[in-house]
C-alpha cells in the first residue's frame, strides 16, 4: 500500500540521531552538464543554470542541518574543485561510484545505512519547487514507512528515502517515464510500506523551465562584452570578431570617434552605444544597456582567448572569486616585454591587481554593488579592482588576452612601464588622479603626433 503524504506548514521534526541527507549532483562543466538545456541556454548557460540551482538547493537543505547530517555525492570535477565551488559548508563530500543511475544511488544509500544511519534521504539538485519542508516530511514519514518517494511529473522521482537495504533498483528503465511505476512495483513485491510526497517538476528540458519561477526567461546572453572606443578603427574589427560567441553580446561604447570606428563596429555585428567620452563613463554606459549575467570589459586593442566564455565560467565557479581577469600578454615580442608580462602575472595573481587590458569580468550584481567604474580621468580600472578586492578574491582565468604592443613600441617598454607604475603607486597612496592624468597623456599625445604625421 502506498500512502500519500500531504505536508503542513509546520511538519513535525524527526528524531535527530539517525538521519542522513544525500544531495545527489554533479560538478558544472559546460557542454557536459544539463545537455538537454543547451539548445536553449547554450553550453555555458546550461552549466550556469545547474550551478545556481545546485547552490540554491544546498541552501535549502542546510536550513535543518542540526536535524540531519548532509553529504554531497557528486560526479565530474574532483574533490578540490567541488570544495572550491561549494565553499566551507559543513557537508561531507563523496564521489559517485557504480554504473547506471540506479547502481550509483544504491551504492551511496546502502553505504550510509551500513555506516549506522537509520533513515537516509537522497534528493536531486534540479527541483526548484523543493523546500526544506519536503525534506523534513520525508524523514518524518520514515517513522511509519520503509520507503519514501518524491514523484516527478515526468514519471520518475526527485527524492528517495530508505530505512532498510531494499532491493528496488534492479530492472528499472532509467531515464524513461516508467521509473516511478516500476519502483513502486518492486517495493510491493518486497512488502515495503511506501509513502509518496507531493509531485514536483525536475528540470531536464527547455519546456520544463516554464515551471521554474527563479528562471527569468533565459533569452538573454550569458555574457556581455563591453568595449569602450575612441578612434579605434584600426583594431575594432578584429577585436569584435575574436569576441564573437553564441553566448555573448558585444557592445561598443563609443566616446565620439571621428574616424570610422562606429561604422566598422556596426558592420562587424556589435551593438553601438554613443555617449560622452571618458573610459569610465563609456564602460558604465555600456553596462547599463547590457543584457548578460556576466559583464566583461574589453579594451579596443585587446583580443580575447578562444573559448573565453568557458574560461570566465570556470574562474567564477570558485566561491571565493567575485571577479576575474585574463593573464596578460602582448604581441610585442621582445625580451623586455616578456619580463613585463611575467611581472604582470605576479601582480595579478599574488596581489590581485589586474589592469583593464586584461579584460576584467564580474557578475552584474557585483558590478552594481561596487557602484561601477569610478569616474576619474585615469586608472578607473585600478580603483574598481580595489573595490572588488574588498568583496572577495579577484581571480585569474587560465587563458591569455593578447594586447597590442603599440604603446610600448611608441614610447619604449621601460618608459611605458615606469609610467604605469608611477600612476598605480600614486593611486594606491591617495594622490589625486587629476594630478596623475598628465603622466598618461605623455604617451597618448605622442601617439596622436605620430598619427598626424602619417
Amino acid at each position: 500500500m502506498v500512502q500519500n503524504i500531504f505536508m503542513s506548514c509546520h511538519p513535525s521534526l524527526p528524531r535527530v540521531s539517525d538521519c542522513h541527507l544525500i544531495l545527489f549532483g554533479r560538478y558544472p562543466v559546460p557542454g557536459k552538464t544539463k545537455t538537454r538545456l543547451i539548445p536553449l541556454l547554450g553550453q555555458v548557460g546550461a552549466a550556469e543554470w545547474h550551478r545556481r540551482q545546485t547552490e540554491n538547493t544546498l541552501k535549502k537543505v542546510m536550513e535543518y542541518r542540526g536535524v540531519y547530517s548532509v553529504a554531497f555525492c557528486y560526479t565530474g570535477g574532483g574533490r578540490d574543485l567541488v570544495r572550491r565551488w561549494l565553499g566551507p559548508a559543513p557537508l561531507h563530500l563523496t564521489q559517485q561510484v557504480g554504473g547506471d543511475l540506479g547502481e550509483r544511488m544504491r551504492a551511496v544509500l546502502f553505504e550510509a545505512l551500513d555506516r549506522g544511519a537509520g533513515r537516509v534521504v537522497l534528493v536531486g539538485t534540479d527541483i526548484p519547487q523543493m523546500t526544506s519542508a519536503h525534506i523534513i516530511a520525508a524523514f518524518d514519514a520514515m517513522d511509519r514507512h520503509e520507503l519514501v518517494l518524491g514523484p516527478s511529473r515526468d514519471g520518475g522521482y526527485w527524492l528517495i528515502g530508505l530505512r532498510c537495504k531494499a532491493d528496488i533498483f534492479r530492472d528499472i528503465q532509467w531515464g524513461s517515464d516508467k521509473v516511478l511505476d516500476q519502483t513502486l512495483t518492486r517495493a510491493r513485491q518486497q512488502g515495503l510500506k511506501t509513502a509518496c510526497l507531493p509531485k514536483l517538476n525536475d528540470i531536464d528540458t527547455p519546456s520544463d523551465l516554464k515551471t521554474d519561477r527563479s528562471w527569468r526567461g533565459g533569452t538573454g546572453p550569458y555574457l556581455s562584452v563591453i568595449i569602450p572606443t575612441l578612434n579605434e578603427a584600426d583594431f575594432i574589427s578584429s577585436v569584435i570578431h575574436r569576441a564573437r560567441s553564441p553566448e555573448s553580446e558585444i557592445i561598443v561604447a563609443d566616446g565620439g570617434s571621428r574616424d570610422a570606428t562606429v561604422e566598422i563596429a556596426r558592420e562587424a555585428g556589435a551593438n553601438v552605444n554613443i555617449g560622452l567620452p571618458g573610459r569610465a563613463l563609456q564602460q558604465n554606459a555600456g553596462a547599463a544597456v547590457a543584457q548578460g549575467k556576466i559583464l566583461l570589459f574589453l579594451h579596443a586593442d585587446t583580443l580575447l582567448p578562444p573559448d573565453y566564455t568557458r574560461l570566465v565560467f570556470e574562474c567564477l565557479v570558485d566561491h571565493r572569486v567575485v571577479a576575474g581577469a585574463f593573464q596578460f600578454k602582448t604581441d610585442y615580442d621582445t625580451m623586455s616585454m616578456r619580463l613585463i608580462e611575467k611581472a604582470a602575472r605576479i601582480r595579478s595573481s599574488l596581489f590581485q591587481m589586474p589592469y583593464g587590458d586584461q579584460a576584467l569580468f564580474m557578475p552584474r550584481p557585483v558590478f552594481e554593488k561596487v557602484g561601477g567604474f569610478p569616474v576619474t580621468p585615469i586608472a578607473e580600472d585600478l580603483y574598481l579592482v580595489r573595490r572588488l578586492a574588498r568583496l572577495g578574491r579577484v581571480g585569474l582565468a587560465k587563458g591569455m588576452s593578447l594586447t597590442s604592443g603599440r604603446r610600448w613600441r611608441h614610447i619604449g617598454v621601460w618608459r611605458a612601464t615606469m609610467i604605469n607604475y608611477l600612476i598605480a603607486i600614486g593611486c594606491l597612496i591617495g594622490v589625486d588622479p587629476h594630478k596623475l592624468a598628465p603622466l598618461y597623456r605623455l604617451w597618448t599625445h605622442n601617439r596622436a603626433d605620430r598619427q598626424r604625421r602619417q
